[in-house]
Formats: structure tokens, C-alpha cells, sequence
């Protein structure tokens, strides 16, 4: 449960009082988010649109491993852009929380939101933050490889784990890519949770979403650890584990928005 220590931030809507919150809460919130997620599976959804993502880069692969490059990048976009994608489970979680209807359908009233407007500017700050990402790492890997381009995914394979250089774009790679996610969280974890429950606008939101952060730093940083750990292992088995791992993500944030933002 939510500790009773907070740290007020004012007593209005756009200016709440944020909580401080530990690992303990971080549990509650994930076991609250699969409990939304087995009352009311949502994984027919994200199959409908993570598989012909897939197929689209699957499709262009067989034109050239040129794309290869990317790959990783595309992968860890997941962590960047899923707060955007998630917000439908938000609803879907607030409904279950008010005791309403929340069959899956109503993940489209978020287009009837009064803060539709600025749902929309915070997802389209995060769009740019993973083009930004994507450009990023290509200039990493041009930087470091050159224009090589792998004549197999073994041999891009093996490049990538057996030699100094590979190991150089992971290490750069994987800091760059932190720095990225740090702000995408920061900025995102409660706001786009935030504008669903209250009437509030895109700063206010991204303001408090930074506070609650900042007041809460080693405990969102595991938070960070398990949605970019928990994305990866959904991503293994043929990506078909995301259609699972990425929903109850989604729902245990709204959970976790609750216990940063006091009502």
C-alpha cells in the first residue's frame, strides 16, 4: 500500500501532492495490473497490431540485411512509445477502479477525453523521442561500423557479440538508450495516467509526472528496470510474449499512477 509520507505539491488538480512510494508498492501495483489483465484479457488487441509490425520488418528483411541495424533500436522503441500505446489500459483500469463497465471496447474512449488535446501533444513530445532514438542509434552504428552491411543475420550476429566493436556499440548503445527512457518516464509515467483522471494540461501533467520521479528516484529506477526487463523477455519468444508482458505493464502503471498522485 501507498506510504502515508508525502510531498506536497499543492492542493489542486494540476498541482497534487505525490506520495512517496518503495518496492513494496511497486509489487501492489504489478499484481494489480495482472488482476486487470486476467478479469479482462486485452491480448487479441496487441497481436492485431504488434504482428504486422513484425511482418513489415520481417518483409524488408528478406530485401536486404540493411535493416539489421535497427532492429535492437526498434525493440527498446517499445519502452519509449508504450506509454502512448497503453493509454486505452489506463481506462480500461480506471473503469475496473470505479466500478464500471470495462470490456475491452472502451480502450476507445480515450478519443472522447476533455484532455484528448493534450493526451495528444505529450504522445506526439514521446514520437519524436523515439524518431529521435531511432536516428540516434543509426548514427552509433554508422559511427562505429562504418557502412558495413552483414551478408546474414549470423554474421551480424556474431559481429555484434564476439568483437571489440560490437561490444563498443552495445556499451554506447545501451547508455544512449538509457538517457532516452529516463526522460520518457519521467515525463510520461504519471502524466498520460494523470490527464485520463483529471482535466488537467499537458505541463501541469508532464510537471507532475517529472515531481513524482524526482521524489521518487531509486524506486522508479527499478520500476524502469522491470518494464525495459520485462519487454525484453516478451520479445523473445517471437515477440508473442509482448501481447501479454505489454498489457499488464500498462495496467500496473495505472495502479502506480494512483500510488504516486494522491486523489
Amino acid at each position: 500500500m501507498a506510504h502515508e509520507n508525502s510531498i506536497d505539491a499543492g492542493a489542486d488538480l494540476a498541482h497534487p501532492t505525490i506520495r512517496k512510494i518503495d518496492t513494496t508498492d511497486l509489487r501492489d501495483a504489478l499484481a494489480r495490473g495482472v488482476s486487470d489483465f486476467m478479469v479482462q484479457p486485452t491480448y487479441l488487441i496487441f497481436i492485431c497490431v504488434i504482428y504486422p509490425l513484425v511482418g513489415l520488418f520481417l518483409a524488408r528483411l528478406t530485401a536486404g540485411y540493411d535493416v539489421l541495424a535497427l532492429l535492437f533500436p526498434l525493440l527498446a522503441g517499445f519502452a519509449l512509445i508504450g506509454p502512448l500505446a497503453a493509454t486505452g489500459l489506463y481506462e480500461l483500469s480506471r473503469r475496473r477502479e470505479l466500478g464500471l463497465d470495462f470490456t475491452w471496447w472502451h480502450v476507445f474512449d480515450v478519443l472522447r477525453s476533455p484532455s484528448l488535446r493534450a493526451i495528444v501533444t505529450v504522445g506526439a513530445v514521446l514520437a519524436v523521442i523515439f524518431v529521435a532514438w531511432l536516428v540516434a542509434a543509426q548514427i552509433i552504428f554508422v559511427v562505429i561500423f562504418g557502412d558495413w552491411v552483414p551478408a546474414s543475420i549470423t554474421e551480424f550476429a556474431d559481429r555484434i557479440f564476439t568483437t571489440s566493436s560490437g561490444w563498443t556499440l552495445i556499451v554506447v548503445g545501451g547508455g544512449v538508450g538509457f538517457v532516452f527512457a529516463v526522460v520518457v518516464i519521467s515525463i510520461s509515467v504519471v502524466s498520460l495516467p494523470m490527464l485520463l483522471d483529471r482535466d488537467v494540461g499537458a505541463m501541469a501533467a508532464v510537471q507532475a509526472s517529472v515531481e513524482a520521479v524526482m521524489a521518487n528516484r531509486s524506486t522508479m529506477a527499478i520500476w524502469g528496470i522491470i518494464v525495459v526487463g520485462a519487454l525484453a523477455v516478451g520479445a523473445l519468444p517471437a515477440f508473442v510474449g509482448l501481447a501479454i508482458v505489454f498489457p499488464i505493464l500498462g495496467h500496473a502503471t495505472w495502479h502506480l499512477y494512483r500510488k504516486l498522485v494522491a486523489r
